[in-house]
């Protein structure tokens, strides 16, 4: 289980509805889901349709929602499903095709809570490997989000005393002129990413921004267009040997950790093939430590909603050689998991409201 996945509540086990029109697909799923006494599969259905008619009989916490599917598909369903049970959570199945991240982001701009990459061999999905664990978690995670008690967001000010760190230790420089700003995400941080790259539109950012989505290959390039489509920004996978520059986004590339290395006077991107950390590939925290060892104190990192803990150990190293740490506030995270380990670093500058750090990127981008 990644770390930091929170388990439902004691209320019961979390009540999953699984909608596949492969009867194959939805008892090999059924068969992972059973093994795991926190989760209930409580209904199952072959299409969009049979589903919206099941949830008015059986109300679940997670819909597992297929994408491709006689009589209505998932994209067609989702507004049905969301619908019929308020607050509930849809996580798409996916395939690894352009075609199926391009219908994902859709899904996920739709009111999709999250995404999952379908296996292309019933022998990847039934093994116990990535599928299987990724799968329970972020049912878990996204259930735990959905049954516990509503938390107000308050305006950032409000939360800052609460959320003080403790007193600034005279070893950590003073922050230095802003000159880059990196970002780290996972579950929920494509909708996070839509809302702050909605409010750059119309400028032109002074800096370079650097992200890190929890995100398979194809998905990152899909991910890349819909910042510039959102924003007008340019942004792209980022490539081995490119120069950064300011105003373009880079995105790191599903499969690979993106890093930037300070090379003479020019700040380039650089692939690494390196292992996942904390099971992930891209992976937040080495992005952190690259800016941080390349721009130091002049360095801002970001950590948004996702699962684990991504992001609090390289937001540390930020922190520590003088660069500003935020990250998102709990209320308006889907997964609480990242940025809350963030938080209890005790080294955030702020801990805000996502409409809060989409105003503060703006300013600090310029």
């Amino acid at each position: 289980m990644i770390p930091g996945s929170p388990t439902p509540s004691a209320a019961g086990a979390v009540k999953v509805m699984l909608v596949d029109d492969s009867a194959i697909v939805r008892g090999l799923v059924a068969r992972i889901l059973a093994e795991d006494p926190a989760i209930t599969v409580a209904a199952q259905a072959s299409n969009g349709e049979q589903a919206i008619a099941a949830l008015a009989r059986t109300p679940v916490d997670v819909v597992v929602l297929d994408i491709e599917m006689p009589v209505m598909d998932g994209l067609t369903a989702l507004p049905g499903i969301l619908k019929a049970v308020p607050g509930i959570r849809v996580i798409m199945l996916s395939s690894l095709t352009q075609r199926g991240a391009s219908v994902t982001f859709q899904a996920l701009r739709a009111g999709a809570a999250d995404y999952i990459p379908k296996p292309s061999a019933s022998s990847e999905m039934s093994g116990a490997g990535g599928f299987k664990r990724e799968l329970t978690d972020k049912i878990k995670s996204l259930a735990a989000r959905k049954l516990r008690p509503t938390v107000t967001a308050q305006p950032a000010a409000a939360l800052r005393p609460a959320a003080a760190p403790p007193p600034r230790p005279a070893s950590i420089p003073p922050s230095g002129p802003v000159e880059v700003l990196a970002i780290g995400s996972s579950t929920g941080g494509p909708q996070a990413l839509f809302d702050i790259f909605g409010k750059l539109r119309g400028t032109k950012p002074r800096i370079p921004i650097l992200i890190t989505q929890h995100m398979p290959p194809t998905f990152t390039g899909i991910l890349a267009e819909h910042i510039t489509q959102t924003s007008g920004l340019v942004a792209a996978e980022g490539k081995d040997g490119e120069k950064i520059v300011a105003g373009r986004v880079y995105v790191a590339p599903g499969g690979k950790h993106m890093l930037a290395e300070r090379k003479g006077g020019e700040m380039l991107i650089r692939l690494s093939d390196a292992p996942p950390e904390n099971f992930c590939k891209p992976a937040v925290d080495p992005m952190f430590r690259s800016v941080s060892a390349a721009w130091g104190n002049r360095a801002v990192a970001v950590v948004l909603t996702g699962m684990g803990s991504d992001g609090a150990k390289g937001g540390r190293v930020v922190a520590e050689a003088g660069g500003q740490l935020y990250a998102q506030d709990e209320a308006t995270s889907v997964v609480y998991g990242m940025p809350g380990a963030t938080a209890q670093t005790g080294l955030c500058k702020a801990i805000l409201p996502l409409a809060e750090i989409g105003d503060l990127i703006r300013k600090l981008a310029g």
